[in-house]
């Protein structure tokens, strides 16, 4: 039986629900469908054209046919609607009704409705096995051109639908809505990382890399999480990153000056290594506390860690470059560690051992050790690939870069339309932890492995009109880049803070900032985070700079 499913946002669910039901039940006696264009050869006020039933209540209703029929659920800040017809003409004559009248009738609200065929349940059928099937766009994502340009793909698991299931056990999930709602439902989790048998650990021995992952808040669940990230939150608060502005903008004039110097015989330059490493880097290692002589080893060390992330775990074996890369970053920080323990600073790793010290149960040594490592990592991996991402645009369309420069585009909303348009995080993974979960109306099995494609999410026509065009005056854009619910980035509001302060001072410094005509970028040969490895610029002639500033100084809160 075809079937399709529209989710529409809106804070009234519940009263447009109400609303529709009683509507449609006052036109019971006549022909509901005679509003549609298409008469499936009945004329109007045919039988079979009227509802046999209408029913709402409290967060649910039905409108049945017979020959097919419409459900209605109050989702939290969502009207949920699931058509379903004895064939694609039927279907699409329910389709056409119940969006004309809830248009009609959430007109002031500017209600819109887009229906998606439904993918089958989990079980009832085998995934298909065209190009198009969930398993062939996962095949084709972990592949050099999908790597290089997922987006064609995330099209097509559109057009499949919002929930795809890949194997019994395994669910993709592209659209936006069903994404977030992933995110946000605690039932969805991060897999357990106990072995369950001696032999899987001694397996996981060798793992380094996603072991010392694997006790970060990055990979935990809730009791540890919570416990983990309540304490490591108190330096990234909106006040608290704020307050670091001064010193982000003494960072960014810092690196344009270099920039300026290195190209003052016309030579181009890698921005990629030259400012957008440089910039997150200088920052999170000026919180951590770590010495600026040791900062240029680490754009190696977190390329390689992060390969463990990978959907195709290739990089994961034990003698694997990720596992070396935890190896390195472990013995660095255990040693930094033992340092401030003797000689406290005015920094996070000080706090965070201070912590670990008063032995209250906040946090053992391994979690102290792994979010360190994650905290350093994290704290310029994406952002290095948001600033990447963000001047590939710019140069493509010198239009954008002269009103990012005038300021007849808002810096932030360039931001957010960077986050996403080009994701620098595309996908991510959860595991289904607890009983009778669902998404969009499919069934998701306790167990189950769910894959998050969040740059598939960002660019869903349900969501974002004209998904695949830049857009930067886009109202109400919320990508879900950084993650949403519990596991939201830690850090997302500092690395907006770091790419806000720096595109409109680096547009404003080099006003014949372009593309390097001789060294083309390359990209990295990434899927999970997607960013450039190179990204070779001219930046022509330099306005003076802002001269000397005060040295500020970033320090962890109450050290």
């Amino acid at each position: 039986m075809p079937a399709s499913q529209a989710r529409i946002p809106t804070g009234r669910a519940e009263r447009y629900l109400t609303q529709l039901c009683a509507h449609i039940s006052k036109l019971s006696r006549t022909d509901l469908t005679g509003a549609a264009p298409l008469r499936h050869g009945h004329g109007e006020g045919s039988a079979d054209s009227m509802p046999r039933r209408v029913e709402s209540s409290g967060p649910g209703g039905v409108v049945d046919f017979g020959w097919g029929r419409c459900t209605l659920r109050a989702d939290g800040e969502n009207l949920v609607l699931r058509a379903e017809a004895d064939d694609q003409q039927r279907l699409q004559r329910i389709q056409d009704a119940i969006a004309q009248r809830l248009e009609r009738i959430g007109r002031h609200d500017g209600l819109t409705v887009t229906w998606r065929p439904t993918p089958p349940e989990a079980g009832t059928a085998a995934p298909a096995d065209g190009p198009e099937s969930a398993a062939a766009i996962i095949e084709a994502l972990t592949a050099p051109a999908g790597r290089a340009d997922p987006y064609p793909l995330y099209a097509a698991a559109h057009r499949i639908g919002p929930v795809l299931a890949v194997a019994a056990d395994t669910f993709l999930v592209c659209g936006y809505a069903a994404v977030n709602q992933v995110l946000r439902n605690p039932g969805f989790g991060l897999p357990d990382t106990t072995p369950n048998h001696p032999e899987d650990a001694a397996d996981q021995a060798g793992a380094d890399a996603l072991r010392s992952m694997s006790r970060s808040i990055l990979r935990t669940n809730p009791p540890d999480h919570s416990r983990m990230r309540s304490l490591i939150s108190q330096v990234f608060t909106p006040r608290r990153v704020a307050s670091l502005q001064p010193s982000v903008v003494d960072a960014v004039d810092t690196l344009l000056d270099r920039l300026a110097e290195s190209t003052a015989d016309g030579r181009t330059v890698d921005f990629m290594d030259q400012f957008a490493f440089q910039l997150p880097v200088t920052v999170i290692c000026e919180l951590l506390g770590v010495p600026p002589a040791d900062r240029h080893r680490f754009r190696r060390l977190a390329s390689d860690l992060t390969t463990a992330l990978e959907l195709s775990g290739g990089a994961t074996r034990s003698e694997g470059p990720a596992d070396a890369a935890a190896r390195e970053l472990a013995g660095y920080f255990t040693h930094l560690i033992g340092e401030r323990r003797n000689a406290p600073g005015n920094d996070l790793v000080s706090a965070l051992v201070a912590a670990r010290d008063a032995d209250d149960g906040r946090l053992s040594d391994e979690e102290l050790l792994a979010n360190l490592i994650l905290l350093l990592v994290a704290g310029f991996e994406t952002t290095t690939d948001l600033l990447g991402n963000g001047l590939a645009i710019l140069l493509d369309r010198p239009d954008l870069a002269a009103a990012l420069r005038s300021g007849q585009t808002a810096t932030a909303g360039f931001v957010e339309e960077v986050l996403r348009y080009d994701s620098p995080v595309q996908v991510t993974t959860r595991v289904a932890r607890a009983d009778a979960l669902d998404v969009e109306g499919i069934p998701i099995p306790t167990g189950s492995n769910v894959i998050l494609l969040l740059g598939a999410a960002n660019r869903d026509a349900a969501r974002y009109p004209h998904p695949d065009s830049f857009d930067p005056t886009r109202t109400g854009n919320k990508p879900v880049s950084f993650g949403a619910g519990p596991h939201i980035c830690i850090g997302n509001s500092l690395a907006r803070l770091e790419a806000s302060t720096a595109f409109p001072r680096l547009l404003d410094r080099f006003p014949a900032l372009s593309a390097d005509p001789d060294h083309k970028p390359t990209r990295r040969d990434r899927l999970v985070l997607r960013g450039y490895q190179t990204l070779p610029v001219g930046v022509g002639t330099s306005r003076p700079g802002p001269g000397p500033a005060p040295t500020a100084r970033l320090s962890a809160p109450g050290t």
